[in-house]
């Protein structure tokens, strides 16, 4: 539907463009086109059974002057604009580029810097995992008194509902600080990368190695 409308309204702009050029050419010109009933159909205006359809526009001899296809412009429509946007984000990206180089060239004065930057990001997130994994303990060990407590009801003694949920309660909080252990530890290998790409980028804007 959409698609049908969009055609409509580029034959709309070319008969448009028809009606100005033959305004502007002597004699009688003559609109064919074979509808979607499969019949012809003539007009000294484009006849209504035409819209969407491939136009072909006849001099007073009946000669063909001129060839319209609405989806064929559409699609040439199309083309422009998918590589008019392609150029718009090739321009964007290399401005971006331009932008993160300058920055880089601004913040470090040479490889050594960065090196340094890196080990500070690396100690910050080893600091990072060290808090975690102490948290970590401290949940074992109140997982260790909630089991020595959970001893005490055996058989029909029913353990009360504030120690379930002291213990459903550390499982989830253990689970969690393990899931963020994982991506600390993975961060490592993000910080990693991040400097090296950054180290390769400045010996190659400076020209140093």
């Amino acid at each position: 539907m959409v698609r049908e409308l969009t055609t409509i309204a580029a034959t709309a702009l070319i008969i448009a463009s028809l009606a100005a050029h033959a305004q502007s050419t002597p004699g009688q010109l003559t609109y064919r086109c074979v509808g979607k009933d499969g019949k012809k159909y003539y007009g000294s205006t484009v006849p209504l059974p035409c819209l969407g359809q491939p136009i072909e526009q006849l001099n007073t001899s009946g000669m063909v002057v001129k060839r319209i296809n609405p989806e064929g412009e559409e699609k040439e429509r199309a083309v422009k604009e998918a590589e008019a946007k392609k150029k718009r984000e090739e321009d964007a990206a290399r401005r971006e580029a331009v932008r993160r180089n300058s920055a880089l060239l601004a913040t470090y004065t040479s490889a050594q810097d960065i090196d340094e930057a890196r080990s500070r990001a690396l100690a910050d997130n080893q600091k990072a995992v060290k808090a975690v994994e102490l948290r970590i303990e401290a949940i074992r060990k109140r997982q260790a008194s909630y089991d020595k407590e959970l001893e005490l009801y055996k058989g029909d003694n029913k353990p009360p509902a504030r120690l379930q949920d002291d213990i459903r309660d550390a499982e989830i909080d253990l689970q969690a600080q393990e899931n963020l252990l994982a991506v600390k530890k993975k961060d490592a290998d993000t910080i990693n990368a991040k400097y090296d790409q950054d180290k390769q980028r400045y010996l190659e804007l400076t020209g140093r190695r």
